[in-house]
């Protein structure tokens, strides 16, 4: 029996992708539902048509791509071309789809309960298609007339409007030499250097009024300028559909759409597939802890507490003002592990960074006494919320073994970063949030009163190898007050960009992947404005110059040199020369990798004072090769150093056979490696 899969050619579509949108068949189908699926491969192939198995799956907090099933497909039934909808909403009432084909009236195009159990409506609309406005309008149980956006749709309009889209979203990826190799990219022995984008405030169109770049335009000039700076991964701040750009994305009211704000979701793919092409691994935010109480939106969806919990105790976050999603709810457990499945499998990302998973686990997150619930053990720990995050994780590294799935995680929970099997909440990374605050209240010190908090520097590595660590410089540090990174450092202005120099490569030298937010790496002056552009412009002088030739070059060594990245996560890549010189403020080590003659020796100098002969002891006789020294001119230091390299002494130091004596320059860090 022949059947061909559907599609609706976009009729705006630009000329940049148009070659690259799949082209809809002409042969007439003869089964009754066939829908188009574009990211799935033959063999896998299936109708949208539900199932009693995936009814079953649903009960069950087992179906993982409701996107496949849910939603708004394009499909030809019994020869018709047209629209299946299909919505969960137990305790509707009624449903029927509203839209700008039916002029919004009610009731015109009622949709079917199952009558199964399941919750689940459906019907089919003949002679809609791609690009066609709807939502769902539901009668309550208590009479309530609600209209609501598709929670699985997957294209929405541009707030504050808020319907859904029909959208086919057939794209022909060019990216599959990167697919092919991408485990190799996102292993963990091996280098990650992440830059942190939120893609409305990167650079701003120069004319109408300066908005924000498209994903389009956006493939070009952030594609190019992450290439140059030598970056290996990007993370985009949530690109899917929020409400309010103040939310900075993490309000997501469309966990299958992404930001129209932005373009097409075609056009984001477009700019992923970018990427990929030059060898740059994307990471999405993705926020599975909380969403917004807006109408259209989740909350309430059919007059119940659906997706929330009704107990305001369980289910409103008073820190952000939203609902807390319930966990406990096998059905909204497939809805997120579906959502976390969409993004990897039709946008081909290449790992989630999960947003507030502290929240998650704990019921008094953020709560006084009296206002939260505790567990059926009379503890504060969210089992609902735990069992999820692991099934979530299990799932997910299931079906794609080669992406990295990192928490956003605040508190000292164990085995975050370890496999379900052993106990762990199954994540490949962690973020650091620890090392982020010791180091940010060191590095504000001025370097007199430094001597006076040297553990703050030494005490991370007491638990570096706990987890799989990401140190973390991201946007929370830079907003709310804080003052940019560079604003943050003491002393005048030559001061500060050195010791914004010795704060990166400080990063770079330690144990764990790196992330650090846009601007930073060029000494951005002000604190980050979501409604602006970085101040580009800053460019044209050469202290600014200087300090993102630093990060340039930080991320070249760091891809070069094995030692810095293949153990980040072991106790054996790291080991101290000497961490108890806290009344000079400087801190020698040896990072390791697999071969021990790529070892690199990283010294630091926390204070504005050139340290002469300043001996370091070294495990193996020879030349010491400087690979980078901070406090070189074309930084913007005082090009103090050692002439690019030192040859060592047989005179033994800290209790190590060979030692150098080095010109530590001010406010520097040096990374060093013995020649061959």
């Amino acid at each position: 029996m022949q059947t061909t899969i559907i599609t609706s050619r976009r009729k705006s579509a630009k000329t940049y992708y148009a070659a690259k949108v799949a082209q809809p068949a002409t042969a007439a189908p003869e089964e009754s539902f066939v829908c188009s699926e574009p990211e799935m491969r033959e063999d896998e192939k299936m109708s949208c048509q539900i199932t009693d198995f995936d009814t079953h799956l649903l009960r069950e907090g087992h179906h993982y791509r409701l996107y496949r099933k849910l939603g708004a497909h394009i499909v030809v039934q019994d020869g018709l071309k047209g629209v299946k909808f299909a919505l969960w909403a137990p305790n509707a009432k009624k449903v029927s789809v509203v839209g700008d084909f039916n002029g919004w009236k009610r009731g015109a195009n009622v949709l079917q309960s199952r009558g199964d159990g399941s919750g689940i409506w459906e019907g089919f609309i003949p002679r809609l298609g791609h690009g066609t406005l709807y939502k769902y309008a539901i009668l309550s149980p208590q009479g309530w007339q609600l209209e609501k956006a598709d929670p699985v749709g997957f294209h929405s309009e541009v707030p504050p409007k808020s319907a859904s889209i029909v959208w086919d979203t057939s794209y022909s990826w060019q990216d599959g030499a990167w697919m092919a190799k991408r485990s190799q990219y996102n292993a963990l022995n091996r280098p990650m250097s992440v830059y942190e984008v939120h893609l409305g405030s990167w650079m701003r169109s120069v004319d109408n009024g300066g908005r924000a770049l498209t994903y389009v335009e956006l493939a070009d000039k952030l594609v190019d300028y992450v290439r140059k700076m030598g970056y290996t991964h990007v993370e985009l701040m949530p690109v899917m559909a929020h409400p309010f750009q103040g939310s900075w994305g993490y309000q997501t009211i469309g966990h299958f759409a992404p930001a129209s704000f932005f373009g097409s979701p075609q056009d984001l793919m477009y700019l992923i597939d970018r990427f990929h092409q030059y060898d740059i691994a994307v990471i999405l935010d993705w926020v599975p802890s909380h969403f917004p109480n807006d109408g259209h939106g989740l909350w309430q969806f059919d007059g119940t507490a659906l997706y929330e919990h009704e107990d305001m105790r369980k289910g409103f976050h008073p820190d952000w003002k939203s609902s807390i999603f319930n966990y406990g709810r096998v059905e909204v457990r497939s809805y997120l592990i579906s959502s976390a499945m969409f993004w990897l499998d039709l946008y081909h990302a290449d790992g989630l960074r999960v947003d507030g998973v502290a929240s998650m686990l704990y019921l008094d997150y953020s709560r006084q006494e009296g206002e939260w619930i505790p567990n059926c053990f009379g503890g504060r720990e969210n089992l609902e919320a735990i069992d999820f995050i692991r099934k979530l994780n299990e799932a997910v590294y299931s079906a794609h073994p080669d992406i990295q799935m990192i928490a956003e995680e605040s508190t000292a929970w164990s085995k975050v970063s370890r496999p379900v099997f052993e106990g762990g909440l199954g994540f490949g990374m962690k973020w650091n949030m620890g090392w982020m605050h010791d180091t940010l209240v060191y590095f504000t010190k001025d370097p007199v009163y430094r001597k006076h908090h040297h553990n703050q520097l030494t005490f991370g590595l007491l638990y570096a190898f706990t987890e799989n660590f990401m140190m973390s410089l991201s946007h929370d540090e830079v907003v709310h007050g804080k003052g940019s990174l560079l604003r943050k450092m003491p002393g005048d202005d030559w001061q500060k960009f050195a010791n914004l120099r010795l704060l990166f490569g400080y990063m770079f030298g330690q144990p764990g992947k790196k992330l650090h937010f846009m601007g930073g790496e060029f000494g951005q002056w002000d604190e980050w404005n979501y409604q602006a552009s970085l101040d580009w412009h800053l460019l044209q002088w050469a202290p600014h110059q200087g300090a993102q030739k630093w990060m340039q070059d930080l991320n070249e060594m760091y891809r070069r040199e094995p030692a810095l990245y293949q153990r980040d996560f072991t106790h054996d890549g790291f080991e101290w020369v000497d961490c108890g010189a806290w009344e000079d403020s400087v801190l020698t080590w040896l990072r390791k990798g697999d071969d021990p003659a790529q070892d690199v020796l990283v010294v630091c100098n926390f204070t504005p004072v050139l340290r002469e002969k300043y001996p370091v002891g070294v495990p193996r006789a020879g030349y010491w090769r400087e690979l980078l020294n901070s406090d070189g001119k074309m930084y913007g230091g005082s090009d103090q150093g050692n002439a690019g390299g030192i040859m060592s002494s047989p005179v033994e130091v800290q209790g190590r056979p060979h030692s150098l004596l080095m010109n530590l320059p001010p406010l520097s860090i040096v990374f060093l490696k013995k020649e061959s």
